[in-house]
C-alpha cells in the first residue's frame, strides 16, 4: 500500500513553497475561532463528556486532512486521532505540517499519553497505536513486512474502549484498511464516515469501506466537521432514559419498528431487552438527526435500506 509522505520524504508534493496563501495556514481559521483552551495530555477533564475520532488515511491523506481540520473549530469538544500511513524510516512532520491547518494542540503521540478533547494525536512511524481507558498505547507492529493493518487495529481498540462514542472516519487510500475496523465501531454503536471517493485522489480505502454497507455518512472531508457538530449536538440534546421507555408514547413506534423489521428481515427481537433496543434504535434516529422515534418510523417506511442498517 502505498504510503503517505511525510516531511522526511523529498516529495515536492508537501513543498509549503506550493501551496495556495489561502489555505497555507490557520490564519483562515484563526480569525473566525476562539483561542484554544489550555489543555495539558494530562488533564484530569470527566472522560465521558466528549467523543473520540479515529481518522485513517493513507495515499493523498494529507488534502483530505487539511479540508477536514480547516473547518473544523478548535472548541469542537471532540479528541482526534490520527492513523496515516507513514514511511517507517522517516522521521513524521506531520505535526508540523498539521499545524498550518487548525490552532487545536497537536501532539506525535506517546505511550501512555491520555487523549484530551480539542486535541489532535498523530501515531508515530513504525509503530502502531491502540486507546486503552484513554490513554494512548504504542506497540511495537506485529507485522514489519509487507501490509501494515494499523488503522484496523486502531479502530477495533477505540471500539473497545469508548464503546459509541466512538466514531471512525476513513479518507483517501488504496487498499481495503479500515474496512475491517469500522465494523467494530458500529458494533459498539458508534459512527462511520467516509470521504466521497469523488473528492479523492486514491480511492481503494473509501471504495472497500462503502462496501461494507454499513458506512452513515459519504462526505468531502470540509463537509465532516458541520456533521461530526450536528450528529454530538443532537445526541447530546436525546439523552436516553432507560426506566421511562415502557410507559411513554415512544412504545407504539417501538412496536411498529420492530414489526418492520421482523416483517423485512425475518428477525423477531420483541422478546429483547427493551432498553438496549431502544438505545440502539435512539443511535440511528441521532446519525439521522430525526426528531424522535414516530418520524423514524416514517423514515424506516421511506427507505427500507435503513431497517438492514438498524438490523445490523
Amino acid at each position: 500500500m502505498p504510503m503517505m509522505k511525510n516531511a522526511g520524504s523529498t516529495g515536492r508534493r508537501n513543498s509549503p513553497a506550493r501551496k495556495k496563501p489561502a489555505r497555507s495556514g490557520p490564519t483562515r481559521t484563526a480569525s473566525k475561532l476562539p483561542s484554544p483552551p489550555v489543555v495539558s495530555p494530562g488533564s484530569t477533564e470527566k472522560r465521558d463528556t466528549f467523543y473520540v475520532v479515529g481518522i485513517g488515511a493513507s495515499a493523498g491523506g494529507l488534502d483530505a486532512f487539511e479540508q477536514f481540520f480547516i473547518n473544523m473549530p478548535v472548541d469542537s469538544g471532540m479528541t482526534f486521532i490520527l492513523i496515516p500511513h507513514l514511511a517507517p524510516e522517516h522521521k513524521s512532520m506531520m505535526v508540523e505540517l498539521l499545524k498550518r491547518y487548525t490552532i487545536m494542540s497537536i501532539f506525535q503521540a506517546e505511550d501512555g499519553m491520555r487523549a484530551d478533547p480539542n486535541c489532535v494525536y498523530i501515531i508515530p512511524p513504525d509503530r502502531d497505536m491502540a486507546i486503552l481507558k484513554g490513554t494512548l498505547q504504542l506497540l511495537e507492529p506485529v507485522e514489519r513486512r509487507g501490509l501494515r493493518h494499523s488503522i484496523d487495529f486502531f479502530f477495533r481498540s477505540l471500539a473497545e474502549d469508548q464503546g459509541e462514542r466512538a466514531i471512525c472516519i476513513v479518507l483517501s487510500g488504496t487498499g481495503s484498511e479500515g474496512a475491517l475496523g469500522l465494523r467494530a465501531i458500529k458494533e459498539k454503536g458508534g459512527l462511520v464516515l467516509v470521504q466521497d471517493p469523488k473528492t479523492t485522489r486514491y480511492d481503494g480505502m473509501p471504495g472497500s469501506a462503502i462496501a461494507t454497507g454499513i458506512v452513515d455518512h459519504i462526505l468531502p472531508p470540509d463537509q465532516m466537521p458541520g456533521e461530526l457538530l450536528r450528529y454530538i449536538k443532537h445526541t447530546r440534546a436525546r439523552p436516553i432514559k432507560p426506566a421511562a421507555i415502557v410507559d411513554t408514547p415512544s412504545h407504539d413506534p417501538l412496536k411498529k419498528i420492530l414489526f418492520l423489521i421482523r416483517n423485512h428481515t425475518g428477525h423477531d427481537f420483541s422478546l429483547y431487552k427493551q432498553n438496549t433496543i431502544v438505545r440502539r434504535i435512539e443511535k440511528r434516529i441521532a446519525i439521522h438527526q430525526i426528531e424522535g422515534m414516530a418520524v423514524y418510523v416514517t423514515y424506516l417506511c421511506s427507505y427500507p435500506q435503513e431497517i438492514y442498517l438498524l438490523l445490523r
